[in-house]
């Protein structure tokens, strides 16, 4: 999934179905509600059935993420790529997009593109590059205690006051 997510031109339901046309209106309602979009499906003026045009440019940056969401849990695919997935967001979208991937990305591998690192906080591995290499290897956790570089750049993103006591 890209920072930039595409839908169809078509309804909500056709856009979640994409990957799986023979879901059931069940299946996709509770992918809707894993990932945490019918709440705003149901607010949208036909549901479901609301005309989604090219590029979903009538849905905000979030919900068109949400949506990408649902249609991925639909698909139940055993990878998933994410690229920059939380990088166009509120801090409050991103809130309920990081919800969405803990449902979405649990039981799966994940190859997960982030600048933002709160969007692999929860990840069981980190791979750390820098200028096309690998710089580092471990879990937040783990990256955190040794103080290198991903420990500089989350300390950077996010001024911890919590790590920089620790020092």
């Amino acid at each position: 999934m890209l920072q930039d997510t595409f839908l169809f031109d078509g309804t909500v339901r056709d856009n979640i179905v994409y990957g799986r046309p023979d879901a059931t209106d069940g299946e996709v309602i509770a992918a809707a509600t894993a990932v945490g979009a019918h709440e705003f499906i149901t607010r949208l003026e036909q549901g479901y059935d609301t005309p989604v045009h090219e590029r979903g440019v009538t849905l905000s940056v979030g919900q068109r993420q949400l949506l990408s969401f649902a249609r991925a849990l639909l698909a139940d695919p055993r990878i998933i790529i994410l690229d920059e997935a939380t990088s166009s967001v509120d801090t409050e979208t991103e809130v309920r997009i990081q919800q969405a991937l803990r449902r979405l990305l649990s039981g799966r591998t994940a190859f997960i593109i982030a600048h933002r690192l709160s969007t692999i906080k929860e990840v069981s591995r980190v791979v750390v590059m820098h200028h096309g290499r690998i710089v580092e290897i471990g879990t937040h956790e783990e990256l955190l205690d040794r103080r290198g570089f991903y420990y500089n750049l989350y300390t950077m993103q996010f001024a911890a006051p919590e790590l920089q006591a620790a020092d």
